[in-house]
């Protein structure tokens, strides 16, 4: 049976201005959570807290939000949240914000709940907006958290992470400012854009995929792979900029819908237990997972379409020659380099890849013995 989709929540808004739109919103008090200082350092934070006070409303931040946010962030979070008692959330950030802040949102409107586990799989996360709603406001062009019913957070005793995805977690206002963006490094918009490129293959060829997601997802590969490199080279230019923000945003309204594949089970994996970016994990394993799912009839067509419509022939080597343009390595040896450690974990990585809740939508499911070849592959550059 065809599964009901969701495009966004109750208002997208993209463009320059779009942050204005909180001039309009109707509460008493927000809760702002952000990582660091660049988004004060910015002036955004200012921006975004001057539009709430004329809209009658205060405002609270929570900094703090680390990359790959670890659930006893979330838990402080929330605790902050329960004293504050905001109407409205606000996830000012990348992915990490983002996804911390629905993390928080959860608790906060579920006080009984109080452990990772009690939210993961096979759990259900309960009804939301109870309390308050949420806003998502993106500050690089990646995790698309802001059109996303996903959230992945670290459990840093266990070395996991853990994906979770419900439709209560669609924020309910995304708000995309292109500006936001230009401060983003060159390796950061490299690493969070190629994890958009990501989303919008893995859910060209999901087998879950239909003619809206592919309508989405096809678009946003083509227009990712045109502007990603331009927004990396050229980080001022604000068209670059918006052009990237919106094609993320596409990806994963295409992704949340459809769900991912084995590139994220396998990145998930290799950054729970080794640290590595979640972005820069993706673009390393992605062209091998293409390679791989090339054995599929259906997904060969759509990868030899979209090589075709960039004007190549192995979409699998465009791949790796765009992140050879945008320096992210050709394998995970680069940025793990323990040998030993990597061969005698491999049937642990394996297994926590086959158990990642992003497998069963790939067009191929490979098992333990096919995903230790993988990573094997992925690590060595074989």
């Amino acid at each position: 049976m065809m599964r009901p989709m969701k495009l966004a929540g109750e208002y997208l808004l993209f463009g320059n201005g779009a942050l204005e739109y909180l001039k309009t919103i109707k509460g008493e008090k927000a809760f702002i959570i952000i990582s660091g200082g660049s988004i004060e350092r910015s002036g955004y934070l200012k921006i975004i807290q001057d539009y709430l006070s004329e809209a009658g409303i205060q405002s609270s931040v929570f900094k703090g939000v680390e990359p790959d946010p670890s659930i006893h962030t979330v838990l402080k979070g929330a605790e902050e949240m329960k004293r504050y008692n905001p109407d409205w959330i606000i996830g000012l950030g990348g992915g990490s914000a983002m996804d911390a802040a629905k993390a928080m949102w959860i608790f906060y409107e579920h006080p009984h709940l109080k452990t990772l586990q009690d939210i993961s799989s096979p759990n259900i996360i309960p009804a939301l907006r109870g309390k308050a709603k949420m806003i998502c406001i993106p500050t690089t062009s990646g995790s698309a958290s802001e059109v996303s019913r996903s959230i992945v957070i670290t459990d840093p005793e266990k070395n996991i992470k853990v994906g979770i995805g419900n439709m209560e977690m669609m924020p309910d206002i995304a708000l995309l400012e292109p500006g936001i963006t230009s401060s983003m490094p060159e390796h950061i918009t490299a690493d969070t854009g190629i994890d958009a490129l990501t989303h919008a293959l893995e859910a060209y060829v999901s087998n879950r995929s239909n003619d809206l997601s592919d309508t989405l997802s096809e678009k946003a590969a083509l227009e990712i792979f045109k502007y990603l490199p331009l927004a990396c080279s050229n980080g001022e230019n604000i068209l670059y900029r918006e052009k990237m923000q919106n094609f993320s945003m596409i990806a994963g309204i295409a992704f949340t819908n459809v769900s991912l594949g084995i590139v994220h089970s396998m990145a998930h994996t290799v950054g729970g237990k080794y640290g590595v970016a979640h972005g820069l994990a993706d673009g390393i394993i992605l062209p091998y997972v293409i390679e791989y799912n090339m054995q599929n009839a259906e997904a060969k067509k759509k990868y030899d379409k979209l090589a075709k419509m960039l004007g190549g022939e192995s979409f699998a080597k465009m791949v790796r020659s765009l992140n050879e343009q945008l320096n992210i390595p050709s394998n995970l040896k680069e940025v793990i380099n323990k040998d030993e450690d990597f061969e005698k974990n491999l049937e642990e990585l394996a297994t926590m890849a086959k158990n990642d809740g992003c497998t069963k939508t790939n067009p191929i499911i490979p098992d333990i013995k096919g995903f230790q070849e993988l990573f094997r592959k992925a690590y060595y550059g074989k």
